[in-house]
């Protein structure tokens, strides 16, 4: 019997082109969808003590006082980034911001920079935004003016009137 030249179930031993990666973007975006969730959840007993903190411990003691439930999974392994990310100067003045901020930053756990982590996410966030929309849709009109054809920007491509949806309540939805 002869030996074959290549398997069917071969993989290839040479990684690909370029700097591997030292996370995964998906985990990084989820972490930060975590930890944004949770941070709007106690943000308002946890920031007071956070935005007086000198030191790592004073991190510490505002998660732990602060974040109770959810201490665990920042302290003490991430309160020395925690600690630089809140002292940035960049660091949003705005509740909303301040905690968007702090989620994407420390979503890295500390493997890429802040920045680079608030990057990652903001890149992911764009391509969920690309990802499987309505482009265009058309619709097929009969106008009072004689014209019968698909309508150009929801109106009669001959007499430029536009298409009234009352009388079809499921294409309003797309309005």
């Amino acid at each position: 019997m002869k030996k074959m030249q290549k398997t069917l179930d071969t993989f290839s031993r040479k990684r690909g082109r370029g700097r591997p990666p030292r996370v995964r973007a998906s985990e990084v975006r989820g972490r930060a969808d975590n930890y944004r969730f949770i941070f709007d959840q106690v943000w308002d007993r946890l920031w007071p003590p956070l935005s007086q903190a000198l030191a790592d411990q004073g991190v510490i003691d505002a998660f732990l006082d602060g974040a109770n439930p959810y201490a665990q999974q920042f302290v003490p392994s991430l309160a020395s980034l925690v600690f630089r990310v809140v002292r940035e100067t960049k660091f949003p003045k705005r509740r909303e911001a301040q905690i968007n901020f702090l989620a994407d930053s420390l979503a890295g756990l500390g493997y890429v920079a802040p920045r680079s982590s608030r990057d990652i996410c903001a890149r992911e966030r764009a391509r969920e935004k690309r990802e499987h929309h309505i482009i265009r849709y058309e619709v097929y009109v009969e106008c009072s003016c004689g014209f019968k054809c698909r309508s150009r920007n929801l109106a009669c491509q001959k007499c430029e009137a536009k298409v009234d949806f009352v009388f079809a309540p499921a294409l309003s939805v797309l309005r």
